[in-house]
């Protein structure tokens, strides 16, 4: 998610949002699956931000299916990590990742709120964008690799579970009270849109699901797999706070950022033991 999408008008009807304005504002902004917006505005911006993780659960799957093919067809589990890697960044158009290196340039300058955010909306990509891209990528590969090392189930697992985790983050980082750092933006159309008790519910509920996902292959990876996404949920908390602290409030570049923060901690934590 980045400030580069161009929504259709603001034109808030009266009614709720229902379900399915919510599923496609999530899948029309998280992702390149056909989903025709059918509002934009802050009542389906809060239902498709606490529907983000369905997004991550279609992304997930379809990451997961090719790494898991490649597998099962006698490929090493490096080439089905780097093809399951791929796939995430192919479906978003590589705003996430894009996010996290605009979001990197700009805490990296050391320059005042204002100016950080210029820097963010330049197309260019400076010395720690290019940094924190190559630290991220390679640490999701490398993870991804021990994990299919083990089991083409336990690396197909790792992708949803992290997938999801990831999109978690995002609904929790847009809960009230966190503000937009820019007036305009698809930032500001999802900043402090979803309630606190229901990203807390969310969150809670992405916890039991991963362990109830992984419970077939034993209770240690049950818990290994909602430990993986408490640590991703909690790394994304610690660098929204350091974002709102410097930026003033979060941009569509670090709602990218988290994204892909959360989901390379969830990969670490799932390959270790």
């Amino acid at each position: 998610m980045t400030d580069s999408y161009d929504g259709p008008p603001t034109m808030p009807p009266p009614e709720r949002a229902s379900l399915f304005d919510g599923l496609r504002f999530a899948f029309g902004t998280l992702t390149v699956l056909p989903a025709r917006i059918t509002r934009w505005d802050r009542l389906a911006a809060r239902t498709g931000m606490a529907c983000a993780p369905f997004a991550g659960l279609v992304v997930g799957v379809l990451a997961a299916l090719p790494g898991a093919l490649l597998l099962l067809l006698g490929g090493g589990p490096l080439l089905a990590a780097a093809v399951t890697v791929a796939v995430p960044a192919a479906l978003t158009r590589g705003l996430h990742l894009d996010g996290l290196a605009d979001t990197a340039d700009g805490l990296g300058s050391a320059k005042p709120a204002g100016e950080a955010l210029r820097i963010m909306k330049q197309s260019d990509i400076g010395p720690f964008g290019v940094v924190a891209l190559v630290i991220v990528l390679l640490l999701q590969v490398a993870a991804l690799s021990d994990i299919y090392a083990d089991s083409w189930i336990r690396g197909a697992l790792a992708a949803v579970v992290a997938a999801v985790a990831a999109r978690v983050a995002m609904t929790l980082a847009c809960r009230e009270g966190v503000p937009a750092a820019r007036p305009g933006g698809l930032g500001a159309a999802v900043a402090g849109v979803v309630p606190r008790r229901a990203a807390a519910l969310i969150a809670v509920l992405a916890v039991a699901l991963a362990a109830a996902a992984a419970l077939p292959l034993g209770l240690t990876a049950a818990g290994r797999s909602a430990a993986a996404v408490l640590a991703a949920l909690l790394a994304a908390e610690l660098l929204l706070r350091r974002c709102v602290r410097r930026f003033d409030g979060v941009t569509g570049d670090v709602f990218g950022a988290l994204e892909e923060v959360a989901a390379t901690t969830a990969l670490i934590v799932l390959a270790l033991g």
